[in-house]
């Protein structure tokens, strides 16, 4: 058992916790809790270690187990150390250090999300577990916006982030990508065409703008169409979690009407 604050691995799942250079220097995050360990369990990721403590609940347990049969390098560490690592205000008794694993991006893209510069980890994560909900085929990060294996994007992705292709670019690769695949670019915008009246079948990238500034201006600049959603009540806007998710769920349905028309 861990009793040391002063053990190795506790002092990398605290450097990965608190900033992206230590993660993407490392190759590794980390994922807290119960369901997030076995979300990463069942997609076959890579575990470098898993930590757990006397709390741990049932199922936990059984998660262990798993990982032990798979030779996962588990080790039970003491409640109160656990929990000072903890980011969460009801810990599960369980966190792992998780190797970084770019999933392949499709080769016959026709529905990508670009979150740009959202840089509330809650909105991205949000946008996340909707675009894996959604049927998304990538996610493709734009400079200044967040890390998208930060502890909270994590949480909030519950377990979109071992579904998901998420890869970081430049915008000109950005640019080269969808146009090798045939995208069209439709950027949120509250002056764009309502989605209910626009074409949504077509091959496309949904650009999502951040929630201070809105979109960049390479953002704008790449985008081909302008769409909104239309709102009959008092508020002026929708926060980027929220939006873009109604705007992919819209594509969805479109899609599917389609599909069985």
């Amino acid at each position: 058992m861990i009793t040391s604050a002063h053990n190795p691995k506790l002092k990398l799942v605290r450097a990965l916790l608190g900033r992206s250079k230590e993660r993407r220097d490392a190759g590794a995050f980390v994922v807290e809790g119960v369901r997030l360990v076995e979300e990463a369990e069942i997609g076959d990721w890579r575990i470098r270690f898993a930590l757990y403590d006397e709390s741990l609940s049932e199922r936990g347990k059984e998660i262990v187990k798993t990982l032990n049969a798979k030779r996962v390098d588990t080790e039970e560490v003491s409640p109160a150390l656990l929990r000072s690592l903890s980011e969460t205000e009801a810990p599960q008794g369980i966190l792992a250090v998780m190797e970084f694993s770019n999933l392949p991006i499709s080769n016959s893209l026709n529905f990508v999300l670009i979150p740009d510069q959202i840089r509330d980890p809650g909105n991205l994560g949000t946008l996340l577990r909707s675009a894996a909900a959604a049927g998304v085929q990538a996610v493709l990060l734009p400079p200044e916006t967040a890390d998208a294996f930060a502890p909270k994007v994590v949480r909030a992705g519950m377990g979109a982030h071992f579904r998901l292709p998420i890869h970081t670019m430049t915008w000109d690769e950005i640019e080269q990508v969808g146009k090798s695949a045939g995208l069209q670019f439709f950027l949120a915008d509250m002056d764009g065409q309502s989605c209910w009246e626009t074409d949504l079948h077509q091959p496309l990238a949904l650009i999502v703008g951040g929630e201070a500034e809105g979109a960049s201006e390479q953002a704008r600049k790449l985008a081909n169409h302008k769409i909104s959603i239309p709102m009959t009540g008092r508020m002026e806007s929708l926060n980027a979690g929220v939006a873009g998710s109604v705007l992919m769920f819209e594509a969805v349905r479109q899609r599917d009407i389609q599909q069985n028309s």
